[in-house]
C-alpha cells in the first residue's frame, strides 16, 4: 500500500473526476478481505456504504483489512488505513488522523453522505490501537 504522504502528493496534481479515480484505484489496490470477515461485528456504523474494518497485526505492527460495497467509499477507506497501516499501535492512537487527511480536503471534495461514516472508522482504529497499546 503507498504511503499517505505519496498519495497526498498525487491527490494535489488531480482535480475533479482525476481525484474520483484515483480514489477508485487505491479502494482496489486494499489487500483482500474474506467474506468470513464482513460480519455485523466488523461493519462500521454510520455510513452511508457498507464498511467493514477488521484489525489484525499485533502491538508494533497494525494491519486492517478493510472493505465497502461502493466504490468511491472503499477509496475513502484506503485512504485512513494508509494513514495507520503497518504502524506501532502507541503511534496510530496518539495520531491525529483527522489531520493527516487534511491534505485531501474531503469535506469539501466529497458529498456529506459519502464522508459521514469517516469519524466513526476512524474512532474505531484509534480504540482499537489504543487497546492494543496498553494506552
Amino acid at each position: 500500500m503507498r504511503t499517505l504522504s505519496d498519495i497526498a502528493e498525487e491527490y494535489d496534481f488531480l482535480e475533479g473526476d482525476e481525484r474520483y479515480r484515483l480514489l477508485i484505484e487505491l479502494g482496489r489496490e486494499l489487500d483482500e478481505m474474506p467474506k468470513a470477515l464482513k460480519t455485523d461485528a466488523t461493519l462500521v456504523r454510520g455510513c452511508s456504504a457498507s464498511v467493514w474494518v477488521y484489525p489484525t497485526g499485533d502491538a508494533e505492527r497494525l494491519h486492517f483489512l478493510a472493505d465497502s460495497n461502493a466504490a468511491i467509499t472503499k477509496g475513502i477507506v484506503a485512504l485512513v488505513i494508509a494513514a495507520v497501516q503497518d504502524k506501532p499501535a502507541s503511534e496510530v492512537a496518539a495520531m491525529d488522523i483527522h489531520e493527516a487527511l487534511q491534505p485531501f480536503d474531503l469535506k469539501n471534495q466529497l458529498s456529506s453522505n459519502r464522508t459521514q461514516g469517516v469519524p466513526n472508522m476512524i474512532a474505531l482504529v484509534k480504540e482499537h490501537a489504543a487497546r492494543i497499546a496498553d494506552v
